[in-house]
């Protein structure tokens, strides 16, 4: 009984936190690691350690941020996505930042979801990612359309 608890606490998904706000991350982490799926094996505060803790960690998911310090969140994934492109990428993001959808798509993110999000809607989105999927925030997408089809700004 011993040898399968060790064994299913070392298969738990690893998932590597970038956010620069340290209250922020240390939210998230405790959220992942509640649900006892999931196990955070790092955290960085800018794109530049994040890319620097790829040297160490081979993560099964990456929740990054778009708004950071030093190198920001898109300049990270496409470095990373460049290094690894099985690597998988979870943004989130503010409502004022859909300009940077359509470039993170296109580099390969897997998935969005705003800063303002329940935990179950992380939980979801973080799940269907591991698994293969990908999760866009259905308020999201709902703002970029209508921001598309009547040329409007996101608010």
């Amino acid at each position: 009984m011993i040898f399968f608890i060790i064994f299913m606490v070392m298969i738990k998904p690893k998932i590597i936190l970038v956010d620069d706000h340290k209250l922020f991350r240390s939210g998230l982490k405790y959220i992942l690691e509640e649900s006892d799926q999931y196990q955070v094996i790092a955290e960085a505060s800018n794109g530049v350690e994040f890319i620097e803790l790829l040297n160490f960690f081979n993560p099964d998911l990456v929740v990054l941020d778009i708004n950071m310090p030093v190198m920001n969140g898109i300049e990270a994934a496409k470095i990373a996505l460049s290094r690894n492109p099985s690597i998988s990428i979870l943004v989130l993001s503010l409502y004022g930042e859909t300009e940077y959808y359509t470039t993170l798509l296109d580099i390969g993110v897997k998935g969005f979801v705003l800063k303002d999000a329940d935990n179950e809607e992380l939980l979801t989105a973080v799940q269907k990612i591991i698994r293969g999927g990908t999760y866009f925030s259905q308020e999201l997408l709902l703002k970029i359309i209508r921001r598309e089809s009547h040329n409007e700004p996101v608010k």
